[in-house]
């Protein structure tokens, strides 16, 4: 009996017949599947046992490996003769010493957690020591940073009370009452501590309680900053850190930071 051919379905005489992807074709049914091109046994493309031209061949690509049962096992199997070899290696290097421990990211995070816990104990051992009954505080990265900024807020509001005092003693009074009212209250408002900012690129600090003269412009960003423009004489200057300084723009009786490489000493 003659078989049938793989895509017409018609019986394949002997004489016109094609054994390919495990089926038989017809010599003309022997084609590509899009462009129905006459393909041979020396141009064909299979894929899904079905002919293919170059030009049309499906492009394989990467698939997600399906959670199947038999991965699931494979994954088992693997974890458990980590934990095998693991043991294996334990027991090997019991009695010889100490052993050398690979320097691994998750060895590395076990070791800090491990000085992080330590350093905590002894604080609170000392604490409980002076009987002061401190709370358990971490001296984290985090912890020095929030302490360093709360120091430097401090310092801020300081030299802005310091500042105010003086311009309330020794400053004259303005030609507009009222102007100067709006002033007062436009600086009360928006003194707030500095936030973490983009800082310019560092110059030396200047000196405290000189004149300085902006030689730029500086459209403030933030509300405790200070608007400059060309010209303008800064007045009560103190440093702050590299790059920033606390003073009073003269034309606006503005207070607050401004950055340091936008002015110069008079």
């Amino acid at each position: 009996m003659n078989p049938p051919c793989g895509r017409c379905r018609k019986p394949v005489y002997p004489t016109e017949k094609i054994n390919c992807l495990d089926k038989y074709w017809h010599k003309g049914c022997f084609s590509c599947e899009v462009c129905k091109m006459a393909l041979s046994m020396t141009t064909y493309k299979g894929f899904e046992k079905r002919p293919y031209c170059t030009m049309h061949y499906p492009k394989t690509s990467f698939t997600v490996v399906t959670d199947t049962p038999e991965n699931q096992r494979l994954k088992q199997q693997s974890m458990l003769n980590s934990q095998a070899l693991y043991k294996e290696d334990f027991e090997k290097s019991k009695g010889k010493g100490f052993s050398v421990v690979a320097d691994t990211p998750e060895m590395q995070r076990v070791k800090k957690t491990q000085d992080q816990i330590s350093h905590a104990l002894y604080k609170e051992d000392f604490e409980k020591s002076k009987g002061k009954g401190f709370s358990l505080v971490v001296d984290t990265p985090e912890m020095q940073r929030l302490k360093k900024t709360q120091d430097q807020i401090s310092n801020i509001k300081y030299h802005e009370e310091f500042e105010k005092s003086k311009i309330r003693s020794d400053a004259p009074p303005p030609e507009n009452r009222q102007d100067y009212e709006e002033q007062q209250a436009y600086a009360e408002r928006y003194s707030q501590p500095p936030r973490q900012m983009m800082r310019p690129a560092a110059v030396a600090p200047p000196s405290a309680g000189r004149r300085y003269q902006a030689i730029y412009s500086y459209m403030a960003a933030e509300a405790d900053e200070v608007s400059l423009r060309e010209g303008d004489l800064i007045l009560d200057v103190e440093p702050i850190d590299e790059g920033w300084m606390f003073g009073c723009n003269q034309r606006t009786m503005q207070r607050g930071m401004l950055p340091a490489n936008y002015v110069r000493p008079v």
